[in-house]
């Protein structure tokens, strides 16, 4: 006799997009919109799913008196409202919706790009107030003009496919997109500085980093062009929103069109508020009778793979991997993902694929290593969005990163060795792990230099001339920084040659540590990686 799961929805998640839960037989559906009644409550206790949207709040609380819940899938892309580390410790599976609101985030997107540069909102109150002044609402047409795109995943390249059918011409900065991508999506790739700097529109859509953050400051507001706009649809936190607002104020920049907010709701007293130019609405990305009845769909289809086939692609979290295997495992899952993680940071240019090659133990920890080395080097990439084992491969593809898989014969050196090669634009970067004794993890080779650090904590790799003398003014530099360093390893190919070093610190290296080491004469790169 088939089992039968019971799923519990709540937060009015569309009706025809469960439609794939009711037509099941093994399925029972239990809807209460209302998650702080007892019925719900009662409900939770024996639930095997849960589908929520964003009112629900499911914390360690909730999440407690859940004795059978399985997975949980939330009918949107942000799980903000989702406990992520109480659900994994659990082992309930966390599910997102990732795709079925890109359009209408994009079309979002063009409707605040045509509101702002033809003034429709101030046309459409002068109106309003009984006025038929024409004159004072002299917009531009896009036809012609360029958009300067920041992040050109889903959304961003939805918004570029339509920017281009208005005669646009498209210019793209987003690091990890290869110009054989650009190519394909018929845009110009270019560095942060030409697009801000040639945009008459500039669309954002990335996800909230640290590289991020703020991003779109004084600074870079002052090299746009003054008739330019900035559209934001992503997150708010990326905006110095008092900067743009003194921007708009100051006719600095024509004007902005805002969906997303550092806090939301955009508090009373909000410089915002008051500038002059700008367009805001309340977070609309992804409110329209379509994008809703989309994700309720997909999350609908994924719950159900989910439970009744074990099928977990699109999860957020990592519960398959548990016990026995995971800890006897986990070294070598933890040593691939930092070795992904300084791949990221060490690629110069698009990531076009990724080799993974294992040798040790049995051929059958490869896939799930693969997949934390796929964590670590979409760790950045990815922003704020959850990356495990399950979904890491996924993502990698939708990105046109290849993954290849190789297992290697055993060796006598190393119990458990790791070696991946990072296929990018400027390079093929090759780096090495091993496992010294089963439980000592070691970094043996960045590039071609043969090294031997621990990959915790903050690790400094430098590239620089092997002279006198190079080392000790590394370490006063740092020592004058009030930075400890914790391992030092320098390798060269020849004498007086390039050399590499790595260097392994305590807490953190600012920006203002990196640029003083690239000051030194001997120092040609200097790349900063927390590792952990």
């Amino acid at each position: 006799m088939a089992l039968t799961f019971s799923i519990l929805v709540t937060d009015n998640i569309s009706g025809s997009g469960l439609q794939p839960l009711r037509e099941d037989s093994q399925l029972k559906l239990i809807e209460i919109n209302d998650s702080s009644s007892t019925d719900f409550r009662n409900a939770l206790t024996s639930a095997d799913g849960l589908i929520v949207r964003s009112a629900t709040k499911v914390d360690s609380d909730m999440l407690a008196e859940a004795q059978s819940l399985k997975v949980i899938g939330r009918a949107g892309v942000g799980v903000d409202n989702i406990d992520l580390d109480a659900a994994t410790e659990r082992g309930i599976a966390v599910l997102n919706a990732p795709a079925g609101n890109t359009v209408s985030a994009a079309e979002l997107t063009l409707a605040l790009m045509l509101s702002v540069v033809r003034g429709v909102p101030g046309a459409d109150a002068s109106v309003r107030r009984g006025e038929w002044d024409r004159g004072r609402f002299k917009g531009a047409e896009l036809r012609g003009r360029t958009l300067g795109l920041v992040g050109a995943g889903r959304v961003g390249q939805e918004v570029a496919h339509r920017c281009r059918a208005f005669g646009m011409h498209v210019v793209v900065s987003d690091p990890y997109l290869t110009d054989e991508r650009a190519k394909e999506l018929g845009l110009d790739r270019a560095d942060l500085g030409t697009v801000i700097e040639s945009a008459d529109v500039l669309s954002l859509h990335v996800p909230l980093t640290d590289d991020t953050r703020g991003m779109i400051d004084q600074k870079i507001i002052s090299r746009m062009k003054k008739s330019a706009f900035i559209v934001n649809v992503s997150r708010g936190q990326v905006i110095d929103e008092a900067a743009l607002a003194v921007a708009l104020n100051e006719e600095r920049i024509a004007g902005a069109a805002l969906d997303v907010y550092e806090n939301e709701p955009l508090e009373d007293d909000s410089p915002l508020r008051k500038a002059s130019g700008v367009v805001l609405t309340p977070h609309l990305g992804a409110s329209t009778l379509e994008a809703q009845e989309l994700v309720a769909t997909e999350i609908s289809e994924a719950v159900k793979a989910a439970l009744l086939e074990g099928d977990l692609s699109h999860a957020l979290n990592a519960p398959a991997f548990g016990g026995a295997t995971l800890q006897e495992c986990g070294p070598v899952f933890a040593l691939g993902q930092r070795l992904g993680i300084l791949a990221c940071a060490l690629a110069r240019g698009g990531i076009r694929g990724i080799e993974v090659r294992y040798s040790g133990g049995l051929e059958e920890v490869l896939p799930p290593l693969t997949a934390y080395v796929l964590m670590g080097l979409l760790k950045n990439i990815m922003g704020s969005r959850k990356v495990n084992f399950v979904s890491a491969g996924y993502l990698a593809r939708q990105r046109g990163i290849g993954i290849s898989q190789a297992y290697l014969s055993r060796r006598t050196d190393y119990s458990e060795f790791v070696e991946i090669i990072v296929k990018a634009e400027g390079e093929d970067l090759r780096l090495a792990g091993a496992l010294l004794g089963d439980l000592h993890p070691r970094i043996v080779r960045i590039r071609d230099y043969h090294v031997d650090i621990v990959p915790d904590g903050t690790l400094i790799v430098l590239r620089n001339q092997d002279v006198p003398g190079v080392i000790g003014r590394v370490g006063t530099l740092l020592g004058g920084h009030a930075i400890n360093i914790a391992e030092y390893h320098q390798a060269r190919l020849t004498a007086g040659g390039e050399a590499i070093a790595a260097i392994a610190v305590d807490g953190t290296v600012d920006s203002k540590v990196r640029d003083a080491l690239l000051n030194l004469p001997e120092v040609s790169t200097a790349v900063v990686v927390k590792l952990s």
